[in-house]
């Protein structure tokens, strides 16, 4: 059983009946977020790389096709259409990194309409929640104003796979580390760590059990000081740094309490302990609003360790995202629903200096002074270009961030820009409109 049969039972049933009645032209299907979730600007696109694996994979065999029989309660014989699939077409996105925002196509695919329904599930799932955990993690990054940030979050995302994307995105978006060894192998990242409150508690004082640590592991270390008492625990490492002399690079961890008094309490011991060089990390359910609190009261925190709220992005744990039939075999089509229109079309969006952007049709010539944010990265179900790496993608956020206006980098109550639609594409949105209302509607007395 392959990676295919990770889709939705009704995707399965449209391909199939799309398949018999002939219907295999062209379609194209637009992913994009309607609107943002709260306190959010804009947003940092990713996931296109994982789509464009799924997809160059994409393939239904023998045993997916008895999955999907055995689900539908048919023989196998009757979904035989299906057997052999292949995804044959086009994907236009927005390369990872690059911000974007409400209404704006992370992706469109254009391809035999079967197979463009058949991987709506996933690609909607790799792009909505990779986009929400990357948009989290570039406000932290703009929290911590030049602090570092490392990812703590593998112990409570939702799944391991979870994990190792929030890692990868952390990293794209400007994180220096990540607690998850698996994903700092695979993504060339630093792997970072301290020890547990467990650790201390096993020895018979904090001051034995920082001694331990330091003779097992040379070069810096990073103590955990709050078990018991924060401040006796600041001074317990601080005798054992000094006397063991490493001093240099090593630092300790706030993990509860006052996280801003307490940070100031452990600077002046170690300053006065001569130990000036050695950093304050602060971690225990922190986020970019946590953060964004630290840094306005001042306090001497070097380093942010996120876990649990940014891995799972709590306070915006989904994003009000689409996936839309646009266009087939050459005809525009759109949605009517109440708060659920949708515009028809094949899109582009014309990026101006500010991310002023404007949405218009793909084929619109390039408007003077802009660039346009979607890149053909695959033709005829095979990439275009290597996989995208990690640093491009880090580039492309650090370079579009600074382009935003500072009221959409706002941690609360930012101001979320949206696009300005091209005259030619609200031309066509409002001949299609008219078209469905005449064609459609009015045969049954309906009005949209």
């Amino acid at each position: 059983m392959s990676d295919a049969t990770t889709t939705d039972l009704y995707e399965v049933t449209m391909a199939l009946s799309y398949l018999r009645e002939g219907m295999t032209r062209p379609a194209t299907f637009s992913c994009f977020v309607r609107a943002l979730p709260p306190d959010r600007g804009f947003l940092i696109a990713a996931g296109a790389e994982t789509v464009l694996d799924y997809l160059s994979d994409f393939h239904l065999g023998h045993e997916d096709v008895e999955v999907f029989a055995e689900a539908l309660q048919r023989p196998a014989e009757e979904l035989a259409p299906l057997l052999d699939l292949r995804f044959t077409g086009e994907v236009r996105a927005v390369p990872e990194g690059r911000v974007v925002l409400a209404g704006e196509p992370l992706l469109e695919i254009t391809a035999p309409l079967p197979q463009a329904q058949l991987v709506e599930t996933c690609v909607l799932n790799h792009l909505s929640h990779q986009t929400a955990i990357a948009s989290k993690c570039i406000r932290c990054v703009i929290a911590a104003q030049g602090c570092d940030l490392v990812d703590f979050s593998l112990r409570r995302t939702h799944g391991t796979a979870a994990a190792h994307q929030v890692a990868r995105l952390g990293a794209m978006t400007g994180f220096v580390g990540t607690s998850n060894v698996a994903a700092a192998h695979a993504e060339d990242l630093t792997a970072v760590g301290t020890m547990a409150h467990s650790y201390i508690e096993a020895f018979e004082d904090e001051e034995a059990a920082f001694t331990a640590f330091a003779l097992c592991h040379p070069g810096p270390v990073t103590f955990l000081v709050d078990t018991y008492d924060t401040e006796s625990g600041v001074a317990a490492a601080a005798r054992v740094l000094n006397a063991l002399g490493r001093g240099d690079g090593s630092a300790i961890r706030l993990d509860s309490g006052d996280l801003a008094e307490l940070a100031r309490r452990a600077r002046a011991i170690l300053d006065n302990a001569g130990l000036p060089q050695v950093r304050i990390v602060a971690s225990g359910g922190l986020d970019e609003y946590a953060v964004h609190d630290l840094r306005r009261a001042g306090a001497p925190i070097d380093v942010y360790a996120v876990g649990t709220r940014v891995g799972v992005s709590a306070d915006a744990p989904a994003l009000d995202s689409a996936y839309k039939l646009v266009a087939y075999d050459g005809r525009p089509v759109m949605k009517l629903s109440a708060a659920k229109l949708t515009a028809p079309g094949r899109k582009q969006v014309f990026r101006r200096p500010g991310c002023h952007d404007v949405l218009g049709l793909a084929d619109e010539p390039l408007p003077a002074g802009s660039t346009p944010l979607l890149e053909t990265l695959m033709r005829d179900g095979r990439r275009g270009t290597a996989r995208g790496r990690l640093d491009e993608a880090r580039r492309r956020v650090v370079a579009d961030v600074a382009e935003l206006p500072a009221t959409a980098r706002y941690i609360r109550s930012p101001h979320a820009a949206r696009p300005k639609m091209s005259r030619r594409l609200s031309t066509l949105t409002e001949r299609v409109r008219r078209r469905i209302e005449r064609e459609v509607l009015a045969p049954f007395g309906t009005h949209a």
